[in-house]
């Protein structure tokens, strides 16, 4: 079901899309209004699900994985996906996961330290049972990873 968002609703999550950190009492100040109401609004975006936790950007790079490769997997079987998804996750390099149609079955990220790590990852993923083989695109630079706009988009033609 499709919450309705009011104005205070969009500039308080317009807000929290640039700082999820922000103190309600500093966002209340910002609105005009008392913290106890931005609190309540918080609540009631959280318990819709409209709001679903705050997220923790990190540097990878800085980390010593700067190393990002897209593999395109292809399965046996297509209704194999979700025994494979479930394999995926226990490979903690591999950041991100869908199932997709055209010539992958499935597509991930995988973030590594390096070529020769990166090798090792993706030899685990093709061990996985039912995945036929994979195709590997290493990333040369993530030009542009921002979610931020989408939402400020989302959030202001709502």
């Amino acid at each position: 079901m499709k919450m309705q968002l009011d104005d205070l609703d969009r500039q308080i999550l317009d807000v929290l899309i640039e700082n999820t950190r922000m103190p309600f009492t500093d966002i209340a100040k910002k609105m005009g209004v008392s913290a106890g109401t931005i609190h309540i609004r918080f609540k009631k975006m959280e318990d819709s699900g409209v709001i679903q936790g705050s997220s923790l950007t990190i540097d990878y790079e800085k980390l010593g994985y700067d190393f990002i490769a897209y593999v395109g997997i292809f399965l046996n079987k297509t209704s194999q996906s979700q025994k494979v998804l479930e394999a995926l996750e226990l490979i903690p390099f591999v950041t991100v996961a869908h199932i997709t149609t055209g010539k992958f079955n499935l597509f991930c990220k995988v973030r590594a330290k390096s070529t020769t790590h990166a090798k090792e990852i993706i030899f685990r993923i093709d061990d996985i049972e039912s995945v036929m083989r994979t195709e590997t695109m290493i990333s040369l630079e993530e030009s542009i990873n921002d979610k931020k706009r989408l939402m400020h988009h989302i959030f202001a033609n709502i």
